[in-house]
């Protein structure tokens, strides 16, 4: 199975089960609340997102490579884990860098929108707040 396969079926089953072995051990990690290196690193991020985030859905909306990059436009929701649930949503992309044994070295999330207007959804949620 080819990596963008693979790829899809994480983003189809995230947060839960993902493919740590398409990273390297040295992987780079960078969105616009983290930055890291590291596949431990990555999987200390994915399982709090599983821990703590309620009905986390990510919906791809592209998926595509050239050469050694790796480009993907998705939208990320989930309800926060306070008492009146709210729903949030990020829409964004990634680009994936591949080294020469074919593992992502590079994963770089960018956001549509601010750090501020993701917390905003916290009181706003995200299905009457404009990103």
């Amino acid at each position: 199975m080819d990596i963008l396969a693979r790829l899809q079926q994480d983003y189809d089953r995230f947060p839960a089960n993902q493919s740590f072995d398409l990273y390297a051990a040295d992987v780079y990690f960078k969105d616009p609340l983290n930055q890291f290196r590291g596949v431990a690193k990555y999987q200390e991020m994915i399982g709090f997102i599983q821990k703590w985030f309620i009905n986390t859905h990510m919906q791809v909306h592209g998926l595509e490579q050239q050469g050694e990059i790796i480009c993907s436009r998705w939208t990320l929701d989930w309800q926060a884990p306070l008492p009146w649930r709210p729903h949030m949503a990020i829409t964004g992309r990634s680009e994936l860098q591949l080294d020469e044994a074919g593992l992502i070295c590079s994963h770089i999330d960018y956001w549509d929108c601010s750090r501020l207007a993701v917390l905003k959804q916290l009181f706003f949620p995200a299905r009457s707040f404009t990103l």
